[in-house]
């Protein structure tokens, strides 16, 4: 890496833009870096460490973002820094802006600004930059890639911190440790190390979980067996509980055979007892029931005797009921007719009544009775009284004077068609007064009406013209509006897809990593690989030989060719998506340039407002063109409302003038029917009122005759009905009809008797069949049976046997109980060994990992025993030099020693040839910690430098601690990184040390001063 020219503008104490020419320093191979304390020599390499990595050097990381600007920076002065370089054969710019606050264009006020980066290459053959990225992950990543450092090691080996070395030397192994693992990127070995505890931890806990797993398998054996099987006194985990547990498990067992074999003979003693005790109990009950049952019957026997008695007057009233059977037609014939004219001569009753109420109301009128129905008087009696003949005779002469009423009545129905049309004429001249009023009232303001419908057809006819030169202006701010949207969406799938890329490459990167580390193991193995196909006398096809006393054998860890292809197929599609997503950000950047392109630099909100009042416009200029219709319509609508009124107002005035000879012919008709009518009506108010009275009479009489009529033939029925009767009685043996209805049954009484005379002969028939029985009869005669004591005797029987089963099945139970649990705990055993097997060697490997071990002598941890290696190797590379320094006095040496409670391997130790002892970094006095860690720095950068990759350092940075050097050793010193020119390299010394500006004639000068510092150059040559 050589660093070529650095541009900074408004970057730390620099105001303005300062520029560093590289080239021009690197021509000396030293040059000095000098300045007051304060003027920013540091900055310098701040802006280098910023340009690449985009953070300055961890000691001064709070200087980031907003920080790293200059307060000297006039306001419209944007920080950044510019970097070209050369690396790994190409030569390529970065350039970086961080977050800027800057002032709004418009208005008062700040806005922010993203932080911006560039990447370009130098193209050689064409002669110019070409631009190879605007992403800050991705200049990010190729950045560290190319370089093959990360900033922290970039800042150890580049931008060299003599403070930091000198507090190295002195620092104890802790914070040795500390460093070089953040320089080597141990942290895979100490996560190594507690992957192997997590491992250790885990198989102890599975390990112990199987002990405790068989330890409760035991304890449920042994509640089984009913406490009587020993457990061994041992914890999960030690050595022997397995066989302790198999074998007490074993007893237990045997012991539960031996109780089931006795439990089984035990229950057949019991059944076979509790057979005979059912059997004794089966023949008691059977006695016992055939005495109950002769006991009952002899029961039954004496109650039907009481009830003889009833029973023979149940079957007398039951023959008298079938003779009065013969008698129901007629009784029932008789009834009817009986209730026939007692409806018949209430419902003549009640004509009557009605009748007489009515004739009572026309002598009240000082009528007699017979003139009130307008007939003549009756010579018999009155009318009232007369049979149907006379009530009949007197309803034809009302019907008579009714039918005279006729003519009457049509000449009174054309009175009230002449009212009617008289007021219907009288209707309408009200109607027409109200059009012509109407007509008049709106024909007055017509002129009025016309005028300014015109006005606001004109109005809306202006609005339509607007309308149609605003259409025209919509769709290009539309389009301008959907490009800046398109814009804006584009700009964030644009971050997204970048981010899509990035995230693929890392990926892509990281399979590629997996692959290589995939085929280095798989090649560190290729010798057990090509041993497993070797066979017994054929030749080996490396060596040849036919022999093979030691093949190699693959390990647990062998990665065989399959696994390679697979991490290789896995990195070539990781490649291929890294590819697709690349190309898919170059459509999404050609995407955005267009959209651009079209929608210009006018913010997307501005263009929504412009789009927006325009819209509005239109759709208010088309709101008032829509009136136009509307207004033609109306008023079309009123013309022609004009005319209709103007005519209906002409012919209201012909409707009035004909109306007035029709009225007078309607008087004239109406004044004659009323004379006519008054001698119809008589005294009644009308003639259909006179008519309603005849018509009342009418009916009145018409139906007084009919009720009449029917109770007399009524009458007649029921004398005929009684006569029947009395015949019938007397036939069926009755003295009178009424004894012959009293000895009737109806159904329900019949059933109710004949199911008492069917229940006595079934009850004497069932006892007379028991009283019979043999068996019965020979129970009776014996003795009580004595049910208790063979029930007793039954169950203490039973209940023997029921604990005589208990105890077999519970015997039964132990066993199977026993057989599955000691199965399964042999299962349980044999699973565990191979788990034991690998708890074993993982806690061996562990505790070695650890320091842990007794296999590890000096106690060191996996990541202390990488870091040693580490520090040995500086050590080596730092000695070349600090003996040249030192005039070949001291040596740097690693030591494995521990010392105290820190850890061990970690201790540096520098030898003096002069004395010839071996004494601690940190007795070494200003200077001689000076050049040691002088020493310690450049040797560290060789090995990180061959550890990243062996990428070139042609450029370096050595910061302060030359005030502590005498002359002398300050010459070996300068001689010692003069030498680092040989292969074309360029050191540049930061340091205030005044003697250094005499011996050193390439510099870079900082000045400090009020409105900032500046920068000052001057190379080898006194320019």
């Amino acid at each position: 890496m050589r660093l070529h020219r650095l541009d900074v503008t408004a970057f730390g104490p620099f105001g303005g833009t300062q520029s560093v020419d590289f080239d021009a320093l690197s021509l000396a191979g030293l040059f000095l870096l000098h300045g007051p304390t304060g003027a920013g020599k540091t900055s310098v390499l701040d802006a280098v460490c910023y340009a690449l990595y985009g953070s300055v050097p961890g000691a001064r990381q709070g200087g980031q973002g907003m920080a790293l600007r200059s307060d000297h920076a006039a306001t419209g002065t944007r920080t950044s820094v510019r970097l070209e370089l050369t690396v790994a054969g190409r030569r390529l710019e970065v350039t970086r802006q961080p977050p800027w606050e800057r002032p709004k264009k418009r208005g008062s006020g700040t806005t922010l600004d993203k932080a911006q980066t560039w990447l370009r290459e130098y193209d050689a053959q064409a002669r110019t930059w070409k631009d190879l990225s605007r992403s800050h992950q991705e200049i990010g990543e190729e950045i560290t890639q190319l370089l093959g450092m990360s900033r922290e090691q970039f800042c150890q080996v580049v931008l060299l911190p003599q403070g930091d070395f000198a507090r190295f030397l002195r620092a104890d192994a802790e914070a040795r440790g500390k460093l070089l693992g953040r320089l080597f990127d141990t942290h895979r070995f100490a996560e190594v190390e507690k992957r192997l505890a997590e491992r250790r931890r885990a198989a102890e806990s599975q390990v112990q979980g199987g002990d405790a797993a068989l330890l409760a398998d035991a304890h449920r054996m042994q509640q089984a067996a009913g406490d009587a099987m020993p457990l061994p006194d041992l914890a999960p985990g030690e050595p022997g509980l397995a066989d302790a547990i198999l074998g007490a498990a074993a007893i237990a067992r045997s012991t539960a055979r031996e109780q089931l074999t006795i439990a089984h003979c035990r229950l057949l003693a019991a059944e076979s007892a509790q057979a005979g005790a059912e059997r004794a109990l089966t023949d008691v009950r059977e006695v016992a029931r055939l005495q109950r049952r002769f006991a009952e019957a002899r029961e039954r026997a004496r109650l039907l005797q009481e009830r003889a008695d009833a029973h023979r007057d149940a079957q007398a009233r039951m023959e008298r009921g079938r003779k009065a059977e013969a008698v129901a037609p007629a009784l029932e014939l008789r009834e009817a007719a009986e209730a026939e004219h007692r409806r018949a001569a209430t419902a003549e009753a009640r004509a009557r009544a009605v009748l007489r109420g009515a004739l009572g109301g026309g002598a009240a009128q000082g009528q007699g009775t017979d003139g009130a129905l307008g007939i003549e008087p009756q010579p018999h009696g009155p009318l009232t009284e007369s049979g149907a003949a006379g009530l009949a005779a007197a309803a034809r002469r009302v019907a008579e004077e009714l039918g005279g009423l006729e003519s009457a009545r049509r000449g009174e129905r054309r009175l009230a068609e002449l009212v009617a049309e008289r007021e219907e004429l009288d209707r309408q001249e009200r109607a027409d007064d109200e059009v012509r009023l109407e007509a008049q009232a709106w024909l007055a303001g017509w002129e009025e009406t016309r005028a300014g419908l015109q006005t606001r057809i004109e109005s809306a006819q202006d609005a339509a013209n607007r309308a149609d030169q605003l259409a025209v202006q919509r769709e290009p701010a539309r389009q301008r509006l959907a490009a800046a949207r398109m814009r804006d969406q584009l700009a964030g799938d644009t971050d997204s897809a970048a981010q899509q890329a990035s995230e693929a490459q890392d990926r892509a990167l990281r399979a590629k990593a997996h692959w290589l580390d995939i085929r280095e193991q798989r090649l560190n193995g290729i010798a057990a690989e090509l041993a497993a196909q070797l066979k017994d006398d054929e030749p080996c096809a490396v060596c040849g030989a036919v022999d093979h006393p030691a093949p190699a054998r693959k390990d647990a860890g062998h990665v065989d060719r399959a696994a390679e292809e697979r991490a290789l197929a896995a990195y070539q599609q990781a490649e291929e998506r890294h590819t697709e997503a690349e190309r898919r950000l170059g459509v999404a950047r050609e995407a955005l340039a267009a959209a651009t392109a079209e929608a210009g630099d006018m913010p997307t909100s501005r263009l929504a407002e412009a789009a927006g009042e325009l819209e509005r416009r239109y759709a208010q200029a088309r709101g008032d063109a829509t009136a136009l219709h509307s207004a033609h319509e109306e008023l079309r609508r009123a013309e022609a409302e004009h005319e209709q009124r103007t005519t209906a107002h002409q012919q209201a005035e012909v409707r009035a003038a004909a109306r007035v000879g029709h009225r007078e012919r309607l008087d004239r008709e109406m004044a004659a029917l009323e004379t006519e009518l008054a001698q119809a009506r008589g005294t009644a108010d009308s003639v259909a009122a006179r008519a309603a009275q005849l018509e009342r009479r009418v009916a009145l009489l018409t139906d007084a005759a009919d009720t009449a009529r029917a109770a007399e033939d009524t009458a007649q029925r029921l004398k005929d009905a009684d006569a029947r009767l009395a015949d019938a009685a007397f036939r069926a043996g009755f003295d009178t009809p009424q004894a012959a209805a009293a000895a009737l049954l109806d159904d329900a009484a019949h059933r109710d008797l004949q199911r008492r005379l069917d229940a006595w002969q079934s009850e004497e028939a069932a006892v007379r069949a028991v009283l019979a029985e043999a068996d019965t009869a020979a129970a009776a005669e014996q003795p009580p049976a004595d049910l208790t004591a063979a029930e007793r005797t039954a169950s203490t029987a039973a209940q023997r046997a029921r604990d005589a089963a208990s105890a077999r099945d519970a015997a039964a139970r132990r066993c199977t109980e026993l057989d599955r649990l000691s199965a399964r705990v042999a299962t349980a055993v044999r699973q565990l060994a191979p788990l034991r097997t690998e708890y074993d060697r993982v806690a061996r490997l562990a505790g070695l990992a650890a320091g842990t071990s007794a296999d590890n002598e000096r106690k060191m941890r996996l990541e202390s025993y990488v870091l040693a290696a580490r520090l040995e190797q500086v050590a080596a590379a730092a000695t070349v030099r600090l003996q040249r320094m030192s005039s070949g006095r001291y040596t740097l040496v690693h030591s494995d020693d521990r010392t105290g409670r820190g850890r061990s391997g970690l201790g540096l130790h520098v030898v003096d040839a002069w004395t010839g002892r071996e004494r601690d970094t940190a007795t070494l006095s200003g200077g001689e910690t000076f050049f040691a860690s002088l020493a310690l720095a450049l040797g560290l950068a060789d090995v990180v430098t061959d550890e990243a990759g062996g990428v070139r350092l042609d450029t370096l940075f050595i910061d302060e601690g030359f005030g502590s050097l005498d002359d002398q050793t300050l010459d070996e010193v300068l001689d010692v990184l003069d030498s680092l020119r040989e292969r074309d390299r360029s050191v540049g010394i930061v340091s205030h040390v005044a003697d250094l500006r005499r011996r050193i004639h390439a510099q870079l000068e900082v000045v400090k001063g009020r409105s900032g510092s500046v920068l000052r150059q001057r190379d080898g040559g006194g320019a």
